[in-house]
Parts: structure tokens; C-alpha cells; sequence
């Protein structure tokens, strides 16, 4: 099954084979952050790159998060905090006050902080060190893998699911995505390891 995104992609044609999985032609293989709503598939694919095992956690509404510790390491999983319209406080999409808010949905764009661009020969050129992919299966998708998830009692997060709450999900990480290649950076959505690379096609890029 393939989703049909709220914004336009194509697929992308320049790309090399990291460890199995194809990527853009033109990133090394320390660039990656992958980042996704639960069950997206993210650790498993962590795993077969062999990046970094542990989880990272970044705030996108806290000034220079690019240059976290949590970021040192390459390729890395990484869940993302987000600001919400009608909260003060950047959330995840697990959250208990996301999950029980009534605006969940409601990215506050103007609170996310863009990395700069290279301003000097010898500044660090931050809107491209990294490159960012979405793991972005179909909503039906994740709902089974998170049901068959919750068998194993391994996420506490998959208690309580409804097919709703899983499109609610994806569709700030969709939001977030456009908003960051926008934005200028170099971001790819797939839905699964084995999926097409996609690049999302949009008119207004700062790139």
C-alpha cells in the first residue's frame, strides 16, 4: 500500500547503495539522520546501516539544535520535539498532553529553528551537514505494526491505537518535512528501507 502525501514527490534518480539501501548519490554516509512517527521503521533501519543504537532526541524550537551532542554521531535515529500551537512547550508525538490535546495537529512553524547557512570561508555550512529522512509508511501500515507491536508489550506508546491517532502522527512529520526542505535543507522521504527514494518537489524552497 502507498500513501498518498500532501505534497508532490518524485523519485530520486542520481543515488548510490549504502550497506543495501539506496540513498542519494551526493551524501556521505555520516550525514543521515532518519526520523519518523512510531513503528515507522527507524531502528531497523539503524541497524542495517550499523549506525548509532541509541536513540537521540531534538528540540527543533530550541536555538542551534543543530549542534546537539546527541547529533556527533552518524547516522543516528532521532525523534523530534515539536512546537505546537496552544503549547508552550516543544512535544513529541507520543506525549500524553500531545495525545490528549484538542490542537495536536497544529505545527507552530514560526518556533521552528532553521539552521544557517555557511556565511564565511571557514563557518560550518549548517543548513547541509545533515541530510534528514522521513520514514513515512502508509497509515494502515503502521497501525498493524504497531498493533502487532503491542503484542510484546515492548512500547508502552502502542496502547490504546486508533487509526486516527496514527494519520494525526503522520501528518505532523509530513508537515515537518515540507516545512524543513522549504526551508533549504536536503530532506527524502521513503516509506520503507526497500522503497522508493523520494524528494519532495515544491516551488517555494529556499534552496
Amino acid at each position: 500500500m502507498t500513501q498518498l502525501l500532501p505534497f508532490e514527490t518524485v523519485p530520486a534518480l542520481d543515488v548510490q547503495i549504502i550497506k543495501g539501501v539506496v540513498f542519494p548519490a551526493h551524501i556521505t554516509f555520516r550525514q543521515l539522520l532518519i526520523t519518523g512517527p512510531p513503528g515507522s521503521g527507524k531502528t531497523t533501519m539503524i541497524v542495517k546501516l550499523g549506525g548509532w543504537s541509541e536513540e537521540g532526541y531534538i528540540n527543533l524550537s530550541l536555538n542551534k539544535w543543530w549542534t546537539a551532542q546527541s547529533l556527533a554521531v552518524r547516522p543516528r535515529e532521532i525523534h523530534l520535539g515539536f512546537p505546537f500551537k496552544g503549547h508552550e512547550e516543544a512535544l513529541s508525538v507520543f506525549d500524553k498532553e500531545w495525545l490528549e490535546s484538542d490542537t495536536r495537529t497544529e505545527l507552530d512553524f514560526g518556533r521552528i529553528r532553521i539552521p544557517p547557512r555557511k556565511r564565511y570561508f571557514f563557518s560550518v555550512n549548517w543548513s547541509r551537514r545533515y541530510v534528514l529522512e522521513f520514514m513515512l509508511p502508509p497509515a494502515e501500515t503502521l497501525l498493524q505494526r504497531r498493533i502487532e507491536r503491542s503484542k510484546r508489550g515492548t512500547h508502552h506508546i502502542d496502547e490504546h491505537l486508533t487509526l486516527q491517532r496514527i494519520k494525526d502522527q503522520l501528518h505532523v512529520f509530513q508537515q515537518a518535512a515540507l516545512y524543513l526542505h522549504q526551508k533549504g535543507l536536503d530532506v527524502y522521504i521513503r516509506e520503507d528501507m526497500q522503497g522508493a527514494l523520494l524528494k519532495i518537489v515544491s516551488p517555494n524552497s529556499e534552496k
